[in-house]
């Protein structure tokens, strides 16, 4: 009978955590597919035509398997954003991205037309379905009650859920790559870090998901620096959890000069990201990742904004990182953007919690759920550095990445750009073959030796 009543109360519990954090109506989820996406963005293109309805993405499966070609290369700028004619597209561009402006007179934003690109595998809209209706948040939105693998809010109403849709999205399921990191200095100048990055879902691992062995996990991450010589060897292993309130981030590192693994603590929130010159935190790779529970979000809306989109000249082996990487920011002869519909959530940090970023405004796409833009303030409210992620559809795996990121500083000129592989013979393998047993400490230290 004790036992009985326990269960019971526990079910209340539940009940009331749903009660609050409430998933949508089947009704409701029944959009997905019909006048929505099966990601949960409008199907539909807007009243003026600039943006066009989504017509199923860009899919192309087996073609160009580790570098995508240029898809809309012979594509022209429709009209290029500059100091001089800023005041025509406020409107459309983030305060990050019209301080852009100000700052570099050198800066442009050539916009092209625009192309719903992004596109899952068909299975992933089924589980994404059934997120809709299952999937809530834990009480106080750090966690995430009957998810399963991708995108549990398709059809958000708050600020938190689409975060989770951000920190959630599909890259592959498992994927390796090898890019660049580039500390790019106010002069221009620069030294190139080399990374391989392992980024695996434990769905994705040889076996799948072990429930007892993967609880509460999200991703497994492995991160090797191979360049410049004085880095090399050093090797990073993330155990991503879900609910990182509950329980933190797991993270270890080998450290090449001291020959043995040790725990990483700091490889979280706004700790240095690895080999980043100070202008990136952890919580700053992939735009933005790990836990949420810092800061307070809100919902602002959405808008029509001209953000970075089918970058696919970025990864053109044509370029050399210098043609790229100038002083100040990226070359914007290589850049495009397209106009598409965001969704504008406002993080604001938590009484009496602490982070070197006192509020972040997040651009989030609607058709992919990749945060594109954000603009990052300091703790006197001031603009401080400005986020781009350069999206990519990686159309041979249904694939919504990005072929880079950036992030300026406004402040000090300098700026990191991530992702880059135009220098790789191989970049991108989303073939990879993952076992659990390559993302444990022993591992780990297998990949330090040198």
């Amino acid at each position: 009978m004790k036992k009985m009543m326990f269960s019971a109360g526990i079910i209340a519990l539940s009940l009331l955590s749903v009660s609050v954090q409430a998933a949508v109506t089947p009704e409701e989820a029944a959009r997905l597919g019909t006048d929505l996406t099966p990601l949960g963005a409008e199907r539909a293109g807007n009243a003026s035509g600039t943006i066009p309805a989504w017509d199923g993405g860009l899919s192309r499966p087996g073609e160009d398997t580790n570098r995508p070609k240029d898809p809309f290369a012979d594509e022209k700028p429709l009209f290029t954003i500059t100091r001089a004619n800023l005041d025509q597209y406020r409107d459309q561009l983030s305060p990050g991205q019209i301080a852009m402006f100000e700052r570099y007179d050198t800066w442009a934003m050539p916009v092209y037309k625009t192309h719903r690109t992004a596109a899952y595998p068909q299975e992933l809209y089924n589980i994404i379905a059934q997120n809709a209706v299952n999937t809530t948040l834990v009480e106080g939105g750090s966690g995430l009650n009957n998810f399963s693998n991708v995108i549990p809010f398709p059809i958000p109403s708050s600020g938190i859920e689409v975060i989770w849709n951000h920190l959630t999205r599909y890259r592959g399921g498992a994927v390796e790559r090898t890019i660049g990191q580039f500390p790019v200095q106010a002069n221009g100048s620069f030294e190139m870090v080399r990374l391989k990055e392992h980024l695996v879902w434990p769905e994705y691992l040889e076996g799948g998901r072990d429930e007892q062995a993967d609880n509460n996990i999200l991703f497994y991450f492995l991160q090797q620096v191979l360049a410049p010589a004085r880095l090399t060897g050093t090797v990073l292993l993330v155990h991503d959890t879900i609910d990182q309130v509950k329980e933190g981030r797991r993270a270890w590192i080998y450290n090449a000069g001291q020959r043995r693994v040790r725990r990483a603590p700091n490889v979280a929130y706004d700790g240095p990201g690895t080999a980043s010159d100070g202008l990136r935190t952890s919580d700053g790779l992939d735009m933005f990742n790990g836990a949420p529970d810092k800061y307070n979000w809100k919902l602002v809306g959405k808008k029509e904004m001209y953000i970075p989109y089918n970058s696919y000249g970025m990864m053109s082996t044509d370029l050399r990182y210098n043609d790229i990487l100038l002083a100040g920011h990226m070359n914007p002869e290589y850049l495009r953007y397209e106009l598409h519909r965001v969704w504008e959530v406002e993080g604001t940090l938590k009484d009496g919690e602490r982070h070197i970023y006192a509020k972040r405004n997040f651009f989030i796409d609607e058709d992919s759920w990749t945060a594109s833009v954000i603009d990052h303030y300091d703790s006197r409210g001031e603009l401080w550095r400005v986020g781009e992620a350069y999206n990519a559809q990686f159309y041979a795996y249904d694939v919504p990445w990005m072929a880079a990121e950036a992030l300026y500083d406004l402040n000090n000129g300098r700026y990191v750009a991530l992702g880059l592989a135009n220098e790789e013979s191989v970049y991108m393998n989303f073939d990879l073959k993952a076992r659990r047993t390559d993302y444990t400490t022993q591992a780990l230290r297998r990949l330090g030796i040198r």
